[in-house]
C-alpha cells in the first residue's frame, strides 16, 4: 500500500487524536525544509502555528512590510519553535537564499500573485493564501509561473486536506445520495462599519510604498491598514474570495465542474454607509454545462446561521442531500430527510484563529501544510495545485464582475471561462499595475 493511502486509511479510523499525535504519524528521515513567512499580521500567524508541528522544517525568515507585524511573528514562530528566525522587511531580499526551499504567503491580495511569480522564477516553492489572485488573470499567470519554473505551487484552500471533507467527495463521486446537480453555499459574520477613513500621515513603523506594492498608488487613510483593505477594489477582493473561497471549492470539487457558462449576481453594500467599496450582502449563482449549478451567498454583516454554522454548504442529489455547517464535518440525509451517516471527528479541531474566528484552527491548517511538505519531500501530489484552486478563485472573481458590471456574465468554458461579448466585463479580467510592478512570468 502507498504511503499516503496507509496514512490518509488510518486518519478515517480514528475517532479524534491530538495535533502532535496526528502529525506525529508521520516521520521523515529527510533533510530540513527551510521557509520563509511572508505576511504576519494575520494568516501568517497561523502559518507559523501550524508550520511548527511539522518534523525538520526551519522557519528561517519571516517578512513583513510593518514592524509591530513582523515582531509579532517573530517572536511566535521562538515560542513555538525554539530558534529565533532572521526578521526581513522586503522579501525579494532573500529570494537568493540557495538553501531556502519554500515561501509561504500571507500578505493583502494584490500581492499575492507578484509574491508567487517572483518566488517561482527564484526557484522556490510556494504556499499562498487564498484567493490565489487579485483578478482571473493573475491566477492564470501564477499557474503559468508553476507550470514554467517547475515548482509546487499550493493554495491555502485548506479543506482539500480535510479528512472528513475528503471522505465526504469520495462517498458523494461513489454516488451515495445519486447523481448530484446543485451546491448551495452561505458565509455570515458580524462585520461593523469601518467608517470614513481620514488622509493620515504613515505610521513610522509602515513601509507604505512596499505594502502597496503592485497596486496603483493611493494616499495612506486611517481606515485601510491592517484588515480593512479586503473591502477597497485595489487592495482586496471582498467576502466571495475571501471566505467564499472555501465553499465554493468544496462544491465544484463535489460536483465536479470546472468553468461556468453562466454568472450572476445581487447584493450591495446595505448594512452601513461607509467608504466599504464591495458588497457587504451577495448572492452569485453559477450555471455550467454539465447541468449543474451552484449558488454562494455571502452576509457580512448579519451574523444569523444556517444549519447550525456561520458558513457551509449543502449538495442536493437525485437520492438525498449532503450538509456541512463549517468544519470538518458532514451529515447526509436521503430523500426522505432521514439521517442515513455522519461523520466522526477525526482531528481536535480547537480554533486559534483571532483574526476569523471561523477559521479553520491549528489541527485542520496543519493537514494541509503537511501535504505541502510531502509534496516538497517525497513528491506526493499536492491537494490543492495552483492550476486547479484557481479554478475555483476565478468563479469568486467571475462573481465580483458580474455585480460590479451589474450584468449577466455568459462565460465560455472551452476558453478557460472567458467572457463573451463583454467588453467593460473581461476589462475586470486584469487591472492596472503601478509602472514598474507589473506581474510577468
Amino acid at each position: 500500500m502507498h504511503r499516503r493511502t496507509f496514512i490518509q486509511q488510518s486518519m478515517m479510523s480514528v475517532a479524534a487524536v491530538s495535533l502532535p499525535h496526528f502529525i506525529g504519524l508521520k516521520s521523515f528521515p529527510s533533510r530540513k525544509i527551510r521557509i520563509a513567512v511572508i505576511g504576519t499580521n494575520g494568516r501568517g500567524l497561523a502559518h507559523i502555528s501550524a508550520l511548527s508541528h511539522i518534523p525538520d522544517v526551519e522557519i528561517a525568515y519571516i517578512c513583513d512590510v510593518e514592524e509591530h507585524a513582523l515582531a509579532k511573528g517573530v517572536n511566535l514562530a521562538e515560542k513555538r519553535t525554539g530558534k529565533r528566525p532572521q526578521a526581513i522587511k522586503d522579501f525579494r531580499s532573500i529570494l537568493d537564499d540557495k538553501e531556502l526551499d519554500a515561501v509561504t504567503i500571507a500578505t493583502p491580495d494584490h500581492w499575492h500573485a507578484l509574491a508567487t511569480i517572483l518566488a517561482c522564477q527564484a526557484g522556490k516553492h510556494v504556499y499562498v493564501e487564498k484567493p490565489c489572485g487579485h483578478n482571473p488573470a493573475e491566477g492564470e499567470l501564477m499557474a503559468q509561473a508553476a507550470r514554467k519554473y517547475n515548482r509546487l505551487v499550493q493554495m491555502g484552500n485548506q479543506r482539500r486536506s480535510w479528512p472528513n471533507i475528503t471522505e465526504a467527495v469520495q462517498l458523494i463521486h461513489e454516488g451515495i445520495i445519486g447523481k448530484v446537480y446543485f451546491g448551495e453555499g452561505w458565509y455570515a459574520n458580524n462585520r461593523t462599519s469601518i467608517g470614513f477613513g481620514k488622509k493620515a500621515a504613515v505610521p513610522t513603523t509602515l513601509d507604505w510604498e512596499l505594502w502597496q506594492g503592485p497596486a496603483p498608488r493611493e494616499d495612506y487613510r486611517d481606515n485601510v491598514v491592517p484588515y480593512n483593505w479586503h473591502w477597497f477594489w485595489n487592495w482586496g477582493t471582498g467576502e466571495i474570495c475571501n471566505n467564499g473561497t472555501h465553499e465554493i471549492d468544496c462544491m465544484r470539487w463535489m460536483l465536479q465542474v470546472n468553468y461556468p457558462t453562466k454568472v450572476t449576481s445581487a447584493g450591495g453594500r446595505y448594512a452601513y454607509h461607509d467608504d466599504w467599496q464591495c458588497t457587504d450582502t451577495q448572492t452569485v449563482s453559477y450555471e455550467f454545462p454539465e447541468g449543474k449549478a451552484i449558488t454562494w451567498t455571502g452576509r457580512s454583516c448579519n451574523p444569523y446561521e444556517i444549519e447550525g454554522g456561520g458558513r457551509g454548504f449543502r449538495i442536493y442529489g437525485e437520492a438525498g442531500t449532503l450538509v456541512n455547517n463549517g468544519g470538518d464535518h458532514y451529515r447526509i440525509y436521503d430523500k426522505n430527510n432521514k439521517l442515513i451517516r455522519e461523520s466522526t471527528p477525526k482531528l481536535e479541531q480547537a480554533n486559534t484563529d483571532v483574526i476569523n474566528p471561523m477559521g479553520p484552527g491549528e489541527a485542520l491548517d496543519a493537514v494541509h501544510f503537511q501535504n505541502f511538505i510531502d509534496a516538497i519531500r517525497e513528491g506526493v501530489p499536492l491537494h490543492a495545485p495552483i492550476e486547479d484552486a484557481h479554478i475555483s478563485v476565478l468563479l469568486c472573481h467571475l462573481g465580483n464582475i458580474a455585480q460590479r458590471t451589474q450584468s449577466t456574465l455568459i462565460c465560455d468554458p472551452s476558453r478557460q471561462g472567458r467572457i463573451q461579448n463583454h467588453a467593460e466585463a473581461m476589462a475586470l479580467w486584469s487591472r492596472s499595475y503601478q509602472p514598474g510592478w507589473e506581474p510577468r512570468v
